[in-house]
């Protein structure tokens, strides 16, 4: 029987609005998912935050015990300790396989979907030859170089983190080696079981990726390819970036040699990769989270309503990510009472919190075409 707190931690993770930046601010002032829904009203001042159908959560539990699943909620002891260091790790996770992997040491493989036959043999040699090493290898189950480095790593450890449900296979063709993954490996997701993947998961799968990764290893990727996501990603995580070069007249190369050329470690081999990473110190494990409240917004959850005028926040912000500090500077307004007006657009849904003491305006196109 699983306790109330637990059943509480993911109903406010599964919360609208409540990312994972938020949620651990809440859990920091809160201690606890129960105290910190209880308080929930209070925060809003009378707006009405709708919350998870408990029938929905409970659901959500029974799927993952009859997949033989489990919930992991950040600061469980089975929790990764790599991941738990960043800061929007998310608040919970789904596993299907061995969760040992999950605190070994990982290296992630990602690039191109529109891969070559080359591109391929490397992805597997190098997840071949990083199994040997006793590093567990983790990539995103897609097309592609993704596919022949779960392959290459399947019998000495694979992470496979999907941009779905844990239980849902995409690409279909990949069903094979899912449940392979399942039975050697460990299949991870954020989401609740059954949700089809869509684009908008795919940046977020991506910092999971990179997020269990001591280093990540690029493999053919274009201009505009995610796997350039990650590279930036797991450089804001402080994670080693590496790259494989190519024909510089192969487009699928062009981003590879890019990140190269602004300074990611080049892979030739394994030798290189070990080179790389070899200085790079674990955490230690499942010390108190590091970036809890700051002293300038220790009180956000308690300022009286503030003169600033939300709008004038929103018309400081694009899509495109601003620094807190700036944006405070724009608005003539202290910290403390700026974290209060940002609570309060994020759980409106018109604002995100990001890595970096960061924030965006939402887009919100794709919700009126979803």
């Amino acid at each position: 029987m699983i306790d109330q707190e637990r059943i509480n931690w993911l109903t406010l993770a599964r919360t609208t609005n409540i990312g994972a930046i938020t949620f651990h601010r809440l859990i920091s002032k809160y201690k606890t998912a129960t105290d910190a829904l209880n308080a929930l009203p209070d925060i809003l001042r009378g707006k009405k935050l709708e919350l998870p159908n408990s029938a929905l959560i409970e659901q959500e539990l029974k799927t993952i015990e009859k997949l033989n699943a489990q919930l992991l909620c950040a600061y469980d002891s089975d929790y990764p300790v790599s991941l738990a260091e960043t800061e929007d790790a998310p608040p919970v996770l789904i596993v299907r396989g061995d969760v040992t992997h999950l605190n070994r040491p990982v290296v992630a493989i990602v690039g191109s979907r529109n891969c070559s036959l080359n591109g391929r043999r490397f992805a597997f040699k190098l997840a071949q030859d990083l199994g040997a090493l006793d590093y567990c290898v983790a990539s995103g189950l897609a097309r592609g170089i993704d596919t022949s480095a779960h392959e290459g790593s399947l019998q000495t450890g694979t992470i496979a983190v999907v941009g779905g449900g844990v239980d849902v296979i995409y690409p279909p063709e990949n069903q094979k080696i899912y449940h392979e993954i399942c039975e050697k490996g460990v299949v991870v997701s954020e989401h609740p079981c059954g949700l089809q993947p869509m684009a908008q998961h795919f940046p977020k799968r991506n910092r999971i990726i990179t997020g269990l990764s001591v280093g990540v290893v690029v493999i053919e990727a274009n201009p505009k390819s995610g796997s350039l996501i990650s590279a930036r990603t797991a450089a804001e995580q402080g994670r080693d970036v590496m790259a494989v070069p190519g024909f510089p007249a192969d487009p699928r190369s062009a981003g590879t040699n890019q990140l190269i050329r602004d300074g990611a470690a080049l892979v030739r081999n394994i030798d290189d990769v070990m080179e790389c990473i070899s200085g790079f110190k674990r955490a230690i494990p499942h010390q108190t989270r590091p970036h809890g409240l700051g002293e300038d917004e220790a009180d956000i959850f308690e300022n009286p309503p503030s003169p600033l005028n939300k709008d004038e926040i929103l018309n400081h912000l694009t899509t495109s990510p601003t620094a807190i500090d700036e944006l405070c500077r724009a608005c003539h307004t202290s910290p403390g009472i700026l974290a209060g007006k940002l609570l309060e657009l994020e759980l409106e849904g018109l604002i995100q919190r990001l890595p970096g003491n960061r924030v965006a305006k939402l887009d919100t196109t794709w919700r009126a075409t979803a």
